[in-house]
């Protein structure tokens, strides 16, 4: 008798349809109660193990995990400390250089005295100025063409600009002491020279003839110019100063003698205005705050170099006026008293301006100088 099927087929049950993948038993998966999530492939840093398990591969191996890269994570720097970090670099003025200012500034004053007591109360010095204001006629008529838009440049409003320029380089350097420092040297040195010319200096009446009766000593003019030159040389950053202290020397030298040039002035009403910044100068300058101290260092070689070009000018004028008048030595080519007594002026002019700017470059430079 013949069957179409096996015995095995007659009793094996109907299949039932299982999931596609190995059963759920299987050690390669994990349970169906924990779905696993996707894993990105990560390379462990060198001599860094990673170990991988499951429970049903070896159930003395500890669960399935992975060891991450050891990473050296550096700090970023913070933000909030930059200020204070910048204030802590500006170290206060440096205490001899404010002493050798206090003296500058002694010296100057003094200087101003005795001018007042030679120009105005003797008759030497009266006719010295006469002298030399007899002497400025000679080519005044050509030099007046140049000395006249010289002066033209000074006036209230341009002190008025002139502050302000400087109080914005102060405000952009962010140095708001430095911008009130410049202000009292500018606004001090005029209101000092007005108030010694119009209310306080006379001019001694001792028979010399004279051309201007009364007193004219210490130049407006001058002093505008001086003064307004030495605070542009002291706001500026370091490395400027040098060049500021030629310009403003020059500046300052042709606005004294242009004065000359148009009779508007005598010989020691220029030298008395150049005295009074330089005692303002050395005041100020004694009394730096902190914010005017340097935030970088440099400029070694155009401060060296602007101090041997003011230095040189000093000497020369200086030395001229000192051996025309001083040690009474005929010039050449200037045979009449009164125009050797005028170029002994326009000498003592340059030479002293080249000195107060110099003592001012100077000065500025050491007071603010970093000292690490």
């Amino acid at each position: 008798m013949t069957h179409s099927s096996t015995p095995d087929d007659a009793t094996r049950p109907l299949p039932l349809d299982e999931p596609d993948g190995p059963p759920a038993h299987s050690p390669d998966v994990a349970p169906p109660t924990q779905p696993l999530g996707r894993v990105e492939p990560r390379t462990p840093a060198l001599g860094v193990p990673m170990t991988w398990g499951g429970p049903g591969r070896d159930a003395a191996a500890p669960e399935r995990t992975a060891t991450a890269p050891t990473a050296v994570v550096t700090p970023a720097p913070r933000t909030d400390e930059a200020p204070a970090r910048g204030r802590q670099a500006r170290p206060a003025a440096r205490v001899v250089p404010r002493i050798v200012a206090l003296l500058t500034f002694a010296a100057f004053a003094v200087a101003f005295a005795q001018t007042v007591k030679i120009f105005l109360g003797t008759a030497a010095g009266q006719r010295f100025d006469e002298l030399a204001l007899r002497g400025s006629e000679h080519g005044s008529g050509t030099l007046w063409q140049v000395a006249e838009p010289v002066l033209d440049v000074v006036s209230v409003a341009f002190i008025v600009v002139a502050v302000v320029v400087v109080l914005v380089i102060a405000a952009l350097r962010r140095a708001w002491g430095l911008g009130l420092q410049v202000a009292v040297l500018v606004a001090g040195a005029n209101i000092t020279t007005q108030i010694l010319k119009r209310d306080l200096l006379e001019r001694a009446e001792l028979d010399v003839l004279t051309q201007r009766p009364g007193n004219s000593l210490p130049s407006g003019h001058t002093t505008v110019a001086a003064s307004v030159a030495i605070a542009l040389l002291l706001v500026v950053p370091r490395r400027t100063r040098p060049y500021v202290a030629l310009l403003g020397a020059a500046w300052t030298a042709a606005t004294g003698v242009s004065t000359l040039v148009g009779q508007w002035h005598r010989a020691s009403d220029v030298l008395a205005a150049l005295l009074v910044v330089g005692a303002w100068t050395g005041l100020v300058v004694a009394l730096t705050p902190r914010s005017a101290v340097d935030r970088t260092v440099g400029g070694s070689i155009s401060t060296t170099a602007g101090v041997v070009v003011l230095g040189l000018g000093a000497l020369v004028g200086g030395g001229f006026t000192a051996l025309t008048l001083g040690l009474g030595v005929t010039v050449p080519g200037l045979e009449a008293d009164d125009v050797v007594a005028y170029a002994a002026s326009v000498a003592a002019v340059v030479g002293l301006t080249c000195l107060l700017f110099l003592v001012a470059l100077l000065l500025r430079q050491e007071v603010a100088r970093r000292t690490h």
